[in-house]
């Protein structure tokens, strides 16, 4: 097989040389071949760890005694599973700031000699240290985007080799949110030939694309060839969305380059007829690069991308493809709920469904990178991000670095911009946010609000992406920092730094967004944080024809940022921490989605409001079920996109009322008062246009709990030890209705080839654990997540509570 492969290779290198084309090169036996014949070995390393909390000295040593620590797998959030701690502080989610300590002991392969042995730590909260063998090879500065640690040189291959890291979560003004702590994503081992692809070493782009064809442009970079002069082939080749090979071309690498790092462009592809990415239809190709020397595979991966034009004007706001697009999304933390910071892609992917199921289709990654995996998911489901790299460019205080803002940036930004500027989800890099509430926060001290810092990150990030435009999310949102109770506040001046970034991004504040225009013609408005108070008046409110789109603040709950005790976060949100939507999150799907839609949600009391960025933000305490007391009287909404809605009670009419679409802070929302209640029965909402019932929702009281009923969500669960399952738990009544009030105290009991990860009940003001076998509902909910273990087979799962009974389910992991 060698010789053949030679003899294939030094035929096609022949024709390469003399100017011909090489269709078919490197056929199926390529893609064959194992990780060794690539010249590649990428392990996941996330399994068989320890882990302690606290300060320990000496822990980094290969002799410590770590046999008393609790063994678990990666990832990990150390800090949320410690106790809630009123003294800890509401910013940061009420968990007090500490270390954790992670060991694990592993064999290095003899073949591994002569290579590089690298260990890929894609993140690390806040950020930490990393030994090998007693040896400190690495300071992980900035935890959000990792670090590759190169472990060759103190490799052990006669014994056991010990890798620890410390991880800390920083000082408690170093974020103004939960960060969670530890290992929170995934770790790799990498072995690859000296002679290698570099770390996100692949940029690819498509500088020409049309429904006739599209260019496809690849460069790499190289490491190990510096100022060398080597035959080495770089090899691309394209495969489309059905996984069929559609372009290929063969690239000498340049010699006697004395960078470091050698950046090689390929000749330009050519894919006919191209599958364009979109949000309806994410498309993505395949790119295999291949380095060849002396007819040996030195170094092969694959990127996936897409295909698809991004354009932002003045006159039309947001372009793909050549069609308007409106920015209809969020602008969240990343947790992720009941598992704290820890990255899984079925937590994720399952937070894309939903968002796509209620007419979302943007992230803003506020306020710093998020997994490589929610890139990736995020190109699978046609979610639109705006992809943002910190708070604030400050010294000390909510920056999130072990080292200052001036002393990692130029390090940082080509990390980040390298690691995603191949994902067609990804349009635009968002380089700060709320920079103007001080003048510190604004990077070098130019005393011109970050107008000069912003230069120079724009510029680097330019130097590794020209594709996409860069910019700011601004609060204040006046020029020179004026904030509410300052005279300047009512001076509608948009503040200096959005004056000069590519795109102007508003934090709230939609009412001046014309004003701003007329002072400022140039400006293309993007609104990266829209209260969710203001419901969808802030969507109706700018000019959806000529702007970019908007990204509701908090629309999920997430830890940290409370307005006060017991409430451990952000609530003021459209979704639970569950992903279970409250009423008002169907108001927005009627604005978002063209599907006819009514929903009743009933009045349970005046919410809360605080003022939040010179905007009072809060949420009427609202819900959808008809248990209420006996003889009340009910106040209650229908959410529409319907021409006008009539409501029965009890199959009695109360009257139509049409939607108030003239108002833009009323559209889609109707409001009824003093509805009887009497002695229970339904509810129900009609939805009519052009005299049609087009929509229809009803609630209905409900009976005694009685039973427990049980739903899973996945139905392929993968036993690769990563996968997740989550089961949704509800009280229910004789005839099957949910009831929406208990509290009751839930068991559950987990056996064969899945354990429990985390139990939830979707309460934001628990001062309860996820980490137990028990919990108490929250109206009559309750959420088990289970994480598969590396071999099928299959699972039980029993649940119990007192005075109702139990239920049961079996499930299958799968290969």
């Amino acid at each position: 097989m060698y010789n053949a492969t030679r003899r294939n290779f030094l035929q096609h290198s022949a024709l390469f040389w003399a100017g011909l084309s090489v269709p078919g090169l490197a056929s199926a036996q390529s893609q064959s071949q194992s990780q060794a014949d690539n010249g590649r070995i990428t392990q996941l390393f996330n399994f068989g760890w320890k882990f302690a909390a606290g300060e320990l000295p000496d822990a980094g040593a290969v002799a410590f005694d770590d046999s008393g620590w609790r063994k678990l797998d990666l990832p990990h959030d150390f800090q949320f599973e410690q106790p809630w701690d009123k003294s800890a502080g509401e910013a940061r989610g009420f968990k007090a700031m500490g270390t954790g300590w992670y060991r694990k002991s592993f064999k290095a392969d003899p073949a591994w000699k002569g290579k590089k042995v690298l260990l890929d730590f894609e993140g690390l909260m806040l950020y930490g240290d990393v030994w090998l063998n007693g040896r400190k090879l690495a300071d992980i500065d900035y935890g959000y985007l990792g670090a590759e640690v190169d472990v060759s040189a103190a490799l052990n291959y006669d014994g056991d080799n010990v890798v620890a890291v410390r991880a800390s979560t920083g000082g408690s003004k170093q974020s103004r949110w939960y960060t969670g702590g530890g290992l929170f994503r995934d770790v790799h081992l990498v072995v690859k030939e000296p002679i290698a692809i570099a770390r996100h070493g692949v940029f690819i782009s498509t500088p020409v694309v049309s429904e006739q064809g599209a260019e496809v442009a690849i460069r790499i970079d190289l490491d190990g060839i510096s100022n060398k002069q080597l035959d080495v082939l770089i090899r691309a080749v394209i495969f489309g969305p059905d996984g069929a090979r559609i372009a290929e071309t063969l690239t000498a690498a340049p010699k006697g380059i004395r960078l470091a790092v050698v950046n090689a462009p390929l000749q330009a592809m050519q894919v006919a007829a191209p599958k364009l990415w979109s949000c309806e239809a994410p498309n993505l190709y395949r790119a295999e690069i291949t380095l060849i020397q002396d007819g040996k595979v030195l170094d092969q991966v694959n990127e996936q991308f897409g295909i698809r034009t991004v354009e932002f004007t003045k006159e039309t706001g947001f372009h793909l493809n050549g069609r308007k697009v409106f920015l209809q999304g969020i602008s969240n933390h990343h947790d992720l709920g009941a598992l704290g910071a820890a990255v899984y892609d079925r937590a994720i992917e399952r937070l894309f469904i939903q968002l796509k199921a209620f007419g979302f289709n943007h992230v803003r990654t506020s306020h710093n990178p998020y997994s490589k995996s929610f890139m990736r998911l995020a190109d699978k489901h046609g979610i639109l991000i705006v992809d943002e790299l910190a708070d604030k460019w400050s010294e000390d205080e909510s920056w999130p670095g072990q080292q200052p803002f001036s002393r990692l940036w130029y390090k940082i930004v080509p990390d980040w911009i390298k690691r995603d500027r191949n994902h067609p989800s990804v349009i635009m890099w968002s380089l700060g946010n709320e920079l103007q509430m001080r003048e510190d926060f604004g990077g070098f001290p130019t005393s011109d609000w970050g107008v000069t810092t912003y230069k120079l990150l724009d510029t680097l990030v330019k130097r590794y992406d020209t594709t996409r435009k860069t910019t700011v999310a601004m609060f204040p949102s006046r020029a020179n920092a004026a904030v509410r109770g300052t005279p300047e506040f009512n001076v509608l001046i948009p503040p200096e730094l959005s004056l000069v970034t590519e795109v102007a991004s508003y934090n709230y504040q939609f009412p001046s967004y014309q004003t701003y225009l007329q002072h400022a013609p140039h400006l293309i408005i993007y609104q990266s944080e829209a209260a969710t108070s203001t419901l969808t008046g802030a969507y109706y409110g700018m000019d959806k024809a000529k702007m970019v789109g908007l990204a509701y603040w908090g629309a999920v709950e997430y830890w940290g940022e409370s307005n006060g005790w017991p409430k451990k976060g952000w609530n003021f949100s459209f979704f639970s921490h569950a992903l279970e939507p409250y009423p008002q999150a169907y108001l927005v799907k009627a604005a978002f989605s063209d599907e006819p839609l009514v929903r009743i949600g009933v009045v349970d009391g005046a919410g809360e409001m605080v003022e939040w960025n010179d905007v009072q933000v809060g949420k009427m305490s609202v819900s959808s079920h008809w248990n209420r007391p006996q003889g009340s009287q009910q106040a209650l909404f229908t959410y529409t996109n319907a021409d006008e809605v009539e409501l029965l009670v009890n199959g009695k009419s109360l009257g139509r009322q049409p939607n108030p679409r003239g108002e833009p802070l009323r559209r889609n929302i109707i409001y009824w008062k003093g509805i009887a209640y009497g002695d229970g029965g339904s509810v129900t909402a009609v939805a009519y246009t052009g005299g049609r019932e087009v929509a229809r929702h009803e609630l209905r009281t409900t009976g005694k709990a009685v039973a427990l009923k049980l739903e899973t969500e996945t139905t392929q669960w993968r036993a690769d030890g990563m996968d997740l399952q989550y089961l949704k738990i509800r009280l229910v009544d004789k005839s099957g209705q949910v009831v929406p009030l208990g509290e009751d105290e839930l068991k559950l009991e987990v056996s064969g080839a899945a354990r429990l990860l985390a139990l939830d009940d979707g309460n934001h003001s628990t001062d309860a654990l996820y980490t137990g076998t028990s919990i108490r509902m929250h109206n009559g909910f309750a959420m088990a997540i289970l994480r598969s273990g590396r071999e099928p087979g299959t699972v039980t799962v029993k649940v119990t509570a007192a005075g109702v009974k139990g239920g049961a389910v079996a499930l299958k992991t799968v290969r």
